[in-house]
């Protein structure tokens, strides 16, 4: 019996390790940024650690991309960019980790924003965000989840003290900022995925917050935002 389990936890692995329509891992930018960004390190950890850093804060936080574009959801897109929401930005890490041999794959979870900008709980009418995007990877044994969402900049204008994630144990969202308000909290999880749902959660994001979700995207700059919160 144990075989045989052994047996479906390779093929799972392998699954994980494979390149996806929107997760595409095999796009020739997506491994050279993961060659660039992890050199030799032998270490899996240490790498998932060095490419967790990379996609938090070299990818700026944009609440305001179009969420209509299947590109926004395009891990090689994100990067050509440079910018993107949490699931371009967790689906762009997904892509790295699973470039430089980590197995990786996109959660999806609800969450509360206690501390969101005024403008931007204007467009989304509510302060539960649907279908935020998170990561779960596996350097070692076990599965860890990693949430690269805020970089650094923008935690600073928040008020929030970075999310590290050593690449062992989990690196959720902060549930308070630095004066002890609450923050982030997780209020519903919808599982795990090899790839990005892209056409559902195009249709959802369009269903929940139509204000937010105009072609094209509404623009604007969440750490200015943040600045004069």
């Amino acid at each position: 019996m144990s075989s045989v389990v052994e047996a479906q936890t390779d093929s799972s692995l392998r699954l994980y390790l494979s390149a996806a329509e929107f997760v595409d891992s095999d796009h020739e930018q997506i491994r050279a940024k993961a060659g660039q960004t992890v050199g030799s390190v032998p270490d899996p950890v240490e790498r998932a650690s060095l490419l967790y850093r990379a996609v938090r804060d070299e990818i700026r936080y944009d609440p305001y991309v179009d969420y209509t574009d299947p590109e926004t959801y395009r891990a090689s897109s994100v990067l050509a960019k440079g910018h993107g929401y949490c699931v371009g930005k967790a689906s762009l890490y997904v892509a790295l980790c699973r470039a430089s041999g980590i197995p990786a794959r996109l959660g999806l979870a609800d969450v509360k924003n206690h501390l969101a900008t005024p403008r931007l709980l204007e467009a989304v009418d509510t302060d539960v965000f649907a279908y935020h995007g998170y990561v779960e990877i596996m350097p070692g044994r076990e599965w860890v989840k990693a949430t690269p969402t805020f970089n650094v900049s923008l935690c600073e204008r928040l008020g929030v003290p970075p999310l590290e994630f050593s690449g062992e144990s989990d690196a959720l969202l902060q549930p308070f900022d630095a004066q002890g308000r609450e923050f982030m909290s997780y209020i519903a999880q919808h599982g795990t995925f090899f790839d990005v749902p892209a056409k559902f959660l195009i249709g959802e994001m369009v269903r929940l917050y139509p204000k937010l979700c105009r072609p094209g995207g509404l623009r604007g700059d969440m750490e200015a935002e943040g600045a004069n919160r």
